[in-house]
């Protein structure tokens, strides 16, 4: 790594505007409380369910509030991985582009080895966990 490499700033590593993976699109488009739901429990690390936060998700949709709580989690995303606020503030984005938004967060996530789809099972690379019965 040189001196220039170092001194980047974090970006994306996927655009706002792609779809990414088709399935995960699909599934944004229509029931996007599940993707949020994955997501949320990925940032979370696995500290909550993803359907505690799809629920959450899905009640706050009936009174249109949904994109002030997804907008928390694109926060905390952001600030776990140093990424900016852009195009926009977090707010805006999800206001206006909600399955955008979820959509890039999850392929994110992904990008990094975290696959939301799957849930949290520990950062990527990490050993398994030891059995119980291992354990003294």
């Amino acid at each position: 790594m040189n001196i220039a490499q170092s001194y980047e700033k974090p970006r994306w590593s996927a655009d706002l505007c792609s779809c990414g993976d088709t399935g995960t699109c699909c599934i944004t488009c229509l029931l996007p409380c599940i993707t949020f739901g994955q997501i949320a429990e990925v940032v979370d690390e696995g500290g909550s369910s993803c359907v505690l936060h799809g629920c959450i998700y899905g009640a706050l949709m009936v009174i249109q509030c949904h994109c002030l709580y997804s907008c928390l989690y694109r926060g905390k995303l952001r600030a776990k991985y140093r990424l900016p606020s852009e195009p926009c503030n977090d707010y805006c984005i999800h206001c206006c582009c909600e399955p955008c938004a979820l959509c890039q967060e999850h392929a994110e996530l992904k990008n990094r080895g975290l696959d939301p789809s799957k849930g949290w099972i520990g950062p990527p690379n990490a050993p398994p966990p030891m059995p119980p019965s291992m354990i003294k």
